[in-house]
């Protein structure tokens, strides 16, 4: 797994994480009430347009293997970067050790998410930050194949810069690739030593058809 751009530019994607088979699976889920404990409906809460579902405990077994799986990983950048900012924090080499210390703190409330576009809408730049313990990477996962079944909706961040202008960023999917990027701040080592950027990241318009994207966050929710 190449994390390198993490430390770049903020992002790394994971070509073809996911089968198209893969992918049909899990945009087949939505229509499964059972699946989930909660939907959204952005515009609602101006988050934007469109809608999203959290899935229930127990996770449905493609979403639980995906977190189980890409965890470890993220684990390592997570600590390296907790070193390089001082904070103090240790992230356990096991997810199910972290999500345990979520409970403790009454963060029990799965966060993984099947979102769904369609034409006109959008998702506004924000942190998913769902209680005190965070986990300061997650993924997002491309279930449609754009151009075929959607056009627009990119996925965008933004990095905010102390003392200057955000810097924003694109980064291009094909149906089945990852992107792992920060839930609220990375490192950055720059000309007086290591400081902290805000991240944030949404989708912009879709022009066309219908998109679905599977959102993999590591914290659970209060």
């Amino acid at each position: 797994m190449d994390l390198t751009d993490l430390d770049r530019h903020g992002a790394a994607r994971l070509p073809a994480l996911l089968s198209p088979d893969q992918c049909a699976a899990i945009i087949a889920l939505w229509d499964d009430p059972a699946a989930f404990r909660k939907e959204v409906v952005m515009a609602r809460h101006g988050y934007g347009s469109g809608r999203y579902r959290y899935f229930a405990y127990p996770l449905p077994a493609p979403v639980a293997a995906l977190r189980e799986t890409l965890y470890p990983a993220l684990a390592a950048v997570a600590n390296r970067w907790a070193a390089m900012l001082g904070t103090g924090d240790i992230y356990p080499a096991r997810h199910a050790d972290f999500l345990a210390r979520c409970a403790l703190s009454g963060q029990d409330k799965p966060t993984p998410l099947l979102l769904r576009y369609e034409a006109g809408d959008w998702n506004a730049l924000h942190q998913d930050v769902y209680g005190p313990h965070i986990f300061p990477l997650q993924a997002a996962i491309l279930l449609s194949q754009p151009d075929r079944d959607f056009t627009g909706g990119a996925f965008l961040l933004t990095e905010q810069r102390p003392r200057m202008q955000s810097r924003p960023e694109v980064v291009p999917l094909s149906q089945g690739d990852a992107v792992i990027f920060p839930v609220r701040d990375r490192p950055v080592i720059g000309g007086r030593g290591v400081h902290k950027v805000q991240m944030r990241h949404g989708v912009s318009r879709l022009l066309s058809g219908v998109r679905h994207m599977l959102g993999l966050i590591f914290h659970d929710a209060a």
